[in-house]
Order: structure tokens, then C-alpha cells, then sequence
């Protein structure tokens, strides 16, 4: 028998930073009998190192099945060959689900991606933008920009959910959900974890700038010297393609208690575990919110994008970092580096900050606990799906 009260089909701008979150409000979507589909493009599936995730998959094309963006020959051709390919194998997706039985009644989309409005038009369906970076759609962005987010709702139906971590690191509700589910890298997680625990409690420098930024070979050197005059034991995510820019003999010169160089890491265990003291990273948003929601406090190195208003977020309005400042050649040199590190994990102005990531924890885990205003939101979106699902 049928239990489902809908069925989203989820459709994720195909890198792994877009896909996590949509995983994550997929999963909540799931537990409250919604019938979910997620549709990555070939390239993405064809790169993934794991693929454990309670959601049904299926492939659209972007027509570059072989490497995706890294065939085109400019973002521009990508996007225009996407929004051709895309629609055309979206909406053979859709009639492929209808004939097996599984009609879909909303199209989920990311923004990067809203030729989707037009496919769901065609075949009669909803359809509801999902913002995974930096934007409404999160409660810890909401709790800082409450008063334009409010006016932003009465003029768009918006809805704040997340954050949209596994469930196991926040309020625990979703009992198999501990990973995302779809990487495109292989963490070293025994590597890590062996290493993490002979540390002691709060003492480890957590370092990684996430799955695409990169830095110059400059930055890269400065960085690698900021952490060792820092005297504290650190964990660096280097990713195999940026390793080359390390100073020379950095990683053999490196004591066991030191530091530990790797080339991917279970980064929300990392962040969980009990010996991680601060978090020097990218602010790319989920990074971000992964701090949050598991009470570590920052060093911030925006690089791009959203991440310099993210790091901004960081420092000044929820208090929980502080950022690393530039020089006039836009390098983060290593005594700022140095000096930022010790000021966040040993000294009295690092103590509010570390006080105030405990309590964003707590935020964060309240939200999307039962009866949070994360909770009530898609319970909402549950509802309002289920109404035009039964017209």
C-alpha cells in the first residue's frame, strides 16, 4: 500500500555544496511520508566516491555526461547547454516516473536552475525554490536578518528551514541520518579520527576551505607557516590538486603531534569531536553552519562568493570568529594568522567567543527540534503540498 501524501522530485545545481542541503531537507521531507527523488546530472553521479542515501536517484543530463562544467568551454555555454539538455531529460524523468506509478506533484529546485519552473508549468506541477546558500531558507541566517526576511514574506510565500545538517549531530529525530549520503570525495576518516583522539580536549586547529576553493601558491605558504608558528596542533584538509603548492617538505617535516595533512575528511565528525578548539575556514555556508551547529568557534578566510558576507555573519553579528584580514595584495599573512588563532583559543577575548558558540549550538539543535520554527515550516510545506496534491 501506498503511504506516501506526495512525491518531490529534487532538482540539485550538481555540486556537492548545493546537493548537501537539499539531501538534508530531502531526508526531513521523507520522514514525514513524502515520497522524494532526487536528480543529479550523469557527470555528478559518474565523480561519486559513496553513494549510501535513503532517497531514490535518478540522472538528468547537463549535456556534458562526461565531466560536466569542466567540458564546456565557458560558465555561459554550460549554463545555456544545461538549461537545454536539462529541460528535455527533466521532463522525460517526469513521464518515465508518471508510467512507473510514482507521478511527481512538486518539482524542488536550486535557483541556479529555474528553467525548472518551466518544466513543471508543462506538465502541471508546483514548484518551489530551495536557496542552499547563504539565504532565507535558513534559520540562523533568519535570526540575523529577521527584520528584511519578515517584510521579504509577506510579499513571497518564504519559508526558513534548517539547519540542514544530518539530523544525528542536531536533534537527533532522524535516527539513520548521520552523513550527508552523495560525496564526490573519500574522507579519511580513520586516519583523522585515530588522530583526533590522542588529542587533548579543545587543543586542535581544525583547517579546511571546503570542496572549490583555491588558493594561490602565496596564500598557500603563508598558511602552512601561520599554523606552525601558531604552536597548536592542527588538521588540514589539503585536496590531492592543491597539494603541489605546499612549501617543500611541509607534510615530512611534520611531528605525529603536530599536525596531520589530509586529502578529505568526515568533516562533521571532525567538527563533533571533542579535542577541535576552532575552525579555520572559507565560510563557505554549510561549512559555516557546521560550526554553528556543532558550537565551534572560527577563524574566517572568505575567499568568493558569498563567503566574505558569511564571514561578516561570523564576526560581527553572531560573534562566535573573527576574520582574518587581507593585506593590499589580498594575502592573509601568517603572523594575522597566527595572531588569530591564538586570539579565538587562548585569550580572554576568545573566551565570549567560545561562549557564544555554545549558545548557537543550542539555537541551532532548537530550530529544527519537534515543534522548532524549522519543524513547523515543513510541516507547513507538507501540508500546503498535500492540498494541491489531492485537487
Amino acid at each position: 500500500m501506498n503511504t506516501h501524501k506526495a512525491h518531490c522530485l529534487i532538482l540539485p545545481y550538481p555540486v556537492q555544496g548545493h546537493i548537501n542541503p537539499m539531501l538534508q531537507f530531502s531526508k526531513r521531507l521523507q520522514s514525514k511520508r513524502v515520497k522524494i527523488t532526487i536528480a543529479p546530472t550523469k557527470s555528478f553521479l559518474k565523480n561519486m566516491k559513496e553513494l549510501p542515501t535513503s532517497v531514490s536517484i535518478e540522472a538528468i543530463s547537463d549535456g556534458y555526461d562526461d565531466d560536466g562544467i569542466n567540458q564546456a568551454k565557458t560558465y555561459e555555454s554550460y549554463l545555456a547547454r544545461f538549461k537545454k539538455v536539462g529541460s528535455d531529460t527533466l521532463a522525460q524523468l517526469i513521464k518515465k516516473l508518471a508510467k512507473s506509478g510514482c507521478h511527481v506533484n512538486c518539482i524542488v529546485y536550486d535557483p541556479f536552475l529555474p528553467w525548472a519552473v518551466e518544466v513543471a508549468k508543462q506538465f502541471g506541477l508546483i514548484s518551489a525554490a530551495f536557496f542552499t546558500q547563504n539565504c532565507v531558507v535558513d534559520n540562523i541566517y533568519y535570526h540575523a536578518h529577521k527584520g528584511v526576511i519578515d517584510w521579504m514574506s509577506k510579499i513571497y510565500p518564504i519559508k526558513t528551514i534548517g539547519p540542514t545538517i544530518p539530523s544525528m549531530y542536531l536533534d537527533k529525530r532522524l535516527h539513520d541520518d548521520k552523513e550527508y549520503g552523495l560525496s564526490m570525495f573519500k574522507p579519511m576518516t580513520n586516519e583523522c579520527l585515530n588522530w583526533l583522539n590522542h588529542q587533548p580536549i579543545s587543543s586542535v586547529l581544525y583547517v579546511s576551505f571546503g570542496s572549490l576553493a583555491k588558493l594561490g601558491s602565496e596564500q598557500m605558504e603563508e598558511l602552512a607557516w601561520g599554523l606552525k608558528n601558531s604552536n597548536k596542533s592542527f588538521l588540514w584538509v589539503v585536496r590531492s590538486t592543491e597539494e603541489p603548492k605546499l612549501p617543500n617538505n611541509f607534510i615530512e617535516e611534520l611531528t605525529s603531534e603536530k599536525g596531520l595533512v589530509v586529502s578529505w575528511c568526515p568533516q562533521l565528525q571532525v567538527l563533533e569531536h571533542e579535542s577541535i578548539g576552532c575552525f579555520l575556514t572559507h565560510c563557505g555556508w554549510n561549512s559555516t553552519l557546521e560550526a554553528i551547529s556543532l558550537g565551534v568557534p572560527m577563524v574566517a578566510m572568505p575567499q568568493w562568493s558569498d563567503q566574505p558576507t558569511n564571514a561578516k555573519l561570523v564576526k560581527d553579528v553572531w560573534e562566535i570568529g573573527v576574520r582574518a584580514k587581507q593585506d593590499e595584495k589580498g594575502i592573509v599573512r601568517r603572523e594575522v594568522i597566527e595572531e588569530c588563532i591564538k586570539l579565538v583559543m587562548e585569550e580572554d577575548k576568545g573566551k565570549l567567543i567560545r561562549e557564544n558558540a555554545k549558545k548557537w549550538k543550542e539555537i541551532a539543535r532548537n530550530v529544527v527540534d519537534e515543534g522548532g520554527s524549522s519543524d513547523k515550516n515543513i510541516e507547513e510545506f507538507v501540508s500546503k503540498l498535500m492540498t494541491i496534491s489531492s485537487k
